[in-house]
């Protein structure tokens, strides 16, 4: 029988510390790309791609993430009662009908492979994504979670969304290296946390989507602490390997780094020049701004 994706974890428990102090009471997670916060772009991917299942890993810092996904009645009636309907159904169609949340509370910072562990009884032996909201990615018609789900209803195996960066930068992320590899799709035949530069097996990164069948989370048991002192997800990948099929595939779409100050600056000056409303207005201003009459 084949297999669709219908379950998504969202590893939302870290501290954000590149963003301090901004992140010191709010979630990273929650820092807005316009009008509307990093995660919220992340659970549309996600519920467009066909998931109906959020399964965030929070921490106690974290109640602002569910907050936002649950209703706020006072806000509504206020909205109701001022004839304010199109902001009316912005705030209520924040999730759609028939998509629900789970929130787990990870308890210690032990890493992404140990956040994604922590969702195994409600994964409960099902096929399933991981997404990293702070990896922003416009995917444009179609996201980039909704062309690795349609990937894996083919494939049936564990996919890796992967993008070239440049050879100074692979030890900042898992880097794989490919066999049998087609124009956008390749099969993994190694994986390394942050090699040093000049030590990585290629350029292709791991850059925050993941499809994985649930043998991952017997692996991640019997993961040590890696790079960083965590529990790497990127190590049980590699035992992974071993085991099962596991294929990388170069997306079609553009990521925004936006743990990082500039990757968020860029994805805020390009996804207001693409807003409806704000597009022309922000045009204007920065040519203005970097065009100045003399």
């Amino acid at each position: 029988m084949t297999q669709t994706i219908r379950k998504a974890v969202f590893p939302v428990a870290g501290m954000g510390t590149r963003f301090l102090p901004a992140t010191k009471a709010n979630p990273k997670e929650m820092l807005p790309i316009v009008d509307k916060p990093l995660i919220q772009y992340a659970v549309e991917e996600a519920v467009a791609a066909g998931v109906t299942e959020l399964i965030f890993v929070t921490s106690s810092s974290k109640r602002a993430i569910e907050d936002h996904f649950d209703r706020n009645f006072e806000l509504e009636y206020e909205l109701e009662q001022r004839g304010k309907q199109a902001l009316l159904d912005i705030v209520r169609d924040i999730l759609p009908t028939g998509v629900n949340c789970v929130y787990i509370r990870q308890p210690e910072a032990l890493g992404l492979g140990h956040a994604v562990l922590c969702a195994k009884n409600v994964v409960s032996g099902d096929p399933f994504a991981v997404i990293l909201a702070d990896d922003l990615i416009d995917g444009g018609q179609h996201g980039c979670l909704s062309q690795m789900a349609r990937l894996f209803e083919q494939q049936q195996c564990s996919l890796l969304g992967v993008e070239e960066v440049d050879a100074q930068e692979t030890d900042k992320y898992g880097i794989v290296r490919l066999t049998e590899k087609g124009q956008r799709l390749g099969r993994v035949e190694q994986i390394i946390e942050k090699p040093p530069v000049g030590e990585a097996p290629s350029n292709l990164a791991v850059v925050g989507r993941y499809i994985l069948t649930p043998r991952i989370f017997a692996l991640l048991e019997n993961t040590r602490k890696g790079a960083g002192g965590e529990i790497q997800l990127t190590d049980a990948i590699a035992d992974l390997l071993v085991e099962e099929t596991v294929m990388a595939y170069q997306f079609d779409g553009l990521r925004y780094d936006c743990g990082s100050k500039i990757g968020y600056l860029k994805a805020t000056v390009e996804y207001a020049l693409k807003h409806p409303h704000l597009k022309s207005e922000f045009l204007q201003y920065l040519r203005g701004y970097c065009l100045p009459s003399a």
